[in-house]
């Protein structure tokens, strides 16, 4: 796959195609009773080296940061654009140990030193990641479940000094109490309905498209 050539493509498209295929990976495991794994990769302080090298040097650093991802677990995992710096490693058929281990690969993969070239400029940076793991259906039934769960595995493993990768755990669920207008709140209950899952399930995921939005 040509990484250089995704980088030209609206974001939004990368998370669109990427919701989609896993979500064709989620029902496919479904039917099969399949194990499937996810990790979701992320630059620690990617901010600082798109603002040293500018938006060319970040977008090559992004490119060779997906290849070095997709080397590391060669034909084992499928690497998707999440968002961002951020990229999904897919591991149909893979037991949680195993795809833990394929991650900590890819994760040492790309720590330390490297140069890339953007145009004829040569950019020396020095990087590494955090990554969170989640599987189906273990860490949840439905594909924005395993992605919750994997987005919060992933801020776990920045929270904890980043350069890591987190497995995804039971979440202790805290009430908050909020205003939302009666429009909302009928819209809310209707989707929820016509999608078949819960009110509070849509609304961790608004959130964690907010936090993604926010944090990139």
């Amino acid at each position: 796959m040509a990484y250089a050539r995704i980088l030209t493509v609206g974001l939004s498209e990368h998370h669109d195609r990427f919701f989609t295929r896993f979500t064709t990976l989620v029902s496919e495991a479904q039917s099969g009773d399949a194990a499937l794994c996810m990790a979701l990769f992320d630059m620690d302080l990617f901010g600082k080296l798109n603002d040293a090298h500018g938006r060319d040097g970040g977008d090559a650093i992004i490119a060779w940061f997906a290849e070095r991802l997709a080397g590391a677990v060669g034909d084992k995992g499928e690497v998707l654009r999440y968002g961002g710096d951020a990229f999904a490693i897919v591991f149909p058929g893979i037991e949680k140990e195993e795809a833990f281990l394929l991650s900590e690969s890819a994760r040492r993969a790309v720590d330390g030193e490297a140069i890339v070239y953007s145009g004829d400029q040569a950019v020396k940076f020095s990087l590494t990641a955090s990554a969170g793991l989640a599987s189906f259906p273990d860490d949840g039934a439905t594909a924005v479940e395993v992605v919750r769960k994997a987005n919060e595995a992933l801020y776990r493993a920045k929270a904890g000094g980043r350069n890591r990768v987190c497995l995804a755990r039971e979440e202790r669920m805290v009430t908050k109490t909020s205003h939302y207008t009666q429009g909302q709140l009928a819209g809310l209950a209707r989707l929820a309905k016509r999608m078949g899952v819960g009110e509070a399930v849509l609304l961790r995921e608004a959130l964690d498209d907010v936090l993604r939005k926010y944090n990139q």
